[in-house]
């Protein structure tokens, strides 16, 4: 089963977060499927590169968002089909 989660990366203090269809069974900065853009909660732009027209494919094949994922595309008003 795929999944849509943040994986972490940055440095100490400073995170940056992939968005990222992965695999349930794959750890947290593990393996991914697609790189599907970027969160920075420290920057001027929150949510770079976001990829809208992949995560709607990644959807329509089954895979689930993050409660995170799914509250961030909410709060920055992108729109997806659910």
């Amino acid at each position: 089963m795929v999944k849509i989660r943040l994986a972490r990366k940055g440095r100490n203090k400073r995170p940056v977060y992939t968005i990222v269809a992965t695999d349930v069974d794959s750890p947290r900065d593990g393996r991914f499927l697609e790189r599907l853009g970027q969160y920075d909660p420290i920057g001027k732009e929150v949510l770079r590169q976001v990829k809208v027209e992949a995560l709607n494919k990644w959807i329509e094949k089954g895979a689930i968002l993050s409660d995170t994922v799914k509250s961030l595309l909410k709060k920055h008003k992108i729109q997806i089909n659910l």
